[in-house]
This record gives structure tokens, sequence and C-alpha cells, in this order.
């Protein structure tokens, strides 16, 4: 896992933690702030996602030439 999976999972889990306590005190600003929160960090970890996929692509092109 690289930087961005892993700050963007924690960030995930830091939302799905903030809306659940927001729904636990009736508050839905805390809700909805823990929801945006899960939508950044899904979207942070696809970027990591993205960047593993390019890192993996470009060893194996690396591998390719080397033979």
């Amino acid at each position: 896992m690289n930087k961005n999976q892993v700050k963007g999972e924690i960030k995930n889990l830091e939302g799905e933690v903030q809306e659940e306590a927001g729904k636990s005190v009736g508050n839905k600003e805390q809700q909805v702030k823990g929801l945006q929160k899960q939508v950044e960090g899904k979207a942070q970890k696809k970027l990591g996602d993205v960047k593993d996929a390019k890192d993996a692509k470009d060893a194996m092109k690396d591998a390719v030439k080397k033979h």
C-alpha cells in the first residue's frame, strides 16, 4: 500500500465514525461531515490505487526492456 491508500482508508474510517457519532446524538451536521470525509477518503484511496497500477505498469515495462 502506498501513502495515498493508507491516508485515504484512515480518512474513510474517521468519516464513518463521525457519521455514526452524529447519528447517535442526532446531529445532522456531523453526519454530513462524516459522509464528506468518507467520500474524500475513498477518492484518495482510489488515487493511490491508480498510482500503484501505474507503478506496476512501469515496472513491467522496465523488466521487458531489460530482457
